[in-house]
């Protein structure tokens, strides 16, 4: 790990900028990850685990990316796993699920996040749900941006980026079958990306779904 990542780290652990948030900034660090993962945020397991994904959600994320030979383990310890903002936000006051970060708190984040993508100058980010994707790409309609590659510039970097749907068990996206099969398209265009490649020794084959 490089000095200038480690104090990022340092700089990132120690922040406390939000003061509506619970417990201290969770991320899934990897130093020279050519492979970005940027969720939401985390929740109230993630920061009694101290990892991104670590509960229901995460499970069912590992499990798409088990389908081509990449099981959690071997994922977390290669692909820099963060989100767009890294301290659980709370219950949503009005109904079920985790409040949404607001606005001042996405920017609070950004700085971190603006910071890791300088440092990391990664060749593909996987955005995970409509929140990641607004930030890294502009756009958040699932049903446009799932299954396509796109082209991304943050902090003074250009890499692609390549959207997935929020694996939470509260979301009905995936009940869909042409939604089901958007979701296979990115899975494909992960497995084929050369930052993916280059990540895990080449293409490995595709388990039955």
């Amino acid at each position: 790990m490089t000095d200038a990542f480690a104090q990022h780290l340092a700089t990132l652990y120690a922040c406390r900028a939000c003061p509506n948030v619970f417990g201290e900034p969770v991320t899934g660090a990897v130093a020279g990850a050519s492979v970005m993962l940027v969720g939401q945020a985390p929740g109230p397991h993630e920061v009694e685990d101290r990892r991104p994904f670590a509960y229901t959600a995460g499970r069912r994320l590992f499990s798409w990316f088990e389908r081509f030979g990449v099981d959690e383990t071997e994922f977390r310890r290669r692909v820099h796993m963060c989100a767009v903002i890294r301290c659980f936000p709370g219950r949503n006051a009005k109904g079920g699920g985790d409040r949404v970060p607001h606005p001042l708190e996405i920017a609070n984040c950004a700085v971190h996040l603006d910071r890791e993508i300088r440092l990391l100058n990664p060749n593909l980010g996987i955005a995970v749900g409509t929140l990641a994707a607004q930030e890294l790409i502009g756009e958040s309609e699932l049903r446009e941006i799932v299954g396509r590659t796109h082209r991304a510039e943050r902090a003074g970097v250009a890499f692609d980026v390549i959207v997935l749907p929020h694996p939470s068990g509260r979301s009905t996206w995936l009940n869909k079958p042409e939604n089901q099969k958007l979701l296979k398209r990115s899975l494909d265009r992960i497995r084929k990306h050369p930052a993916w490649i280059e990540t895990f020794g080449g293409e490995r084959p595709s388990r039955p779904q």
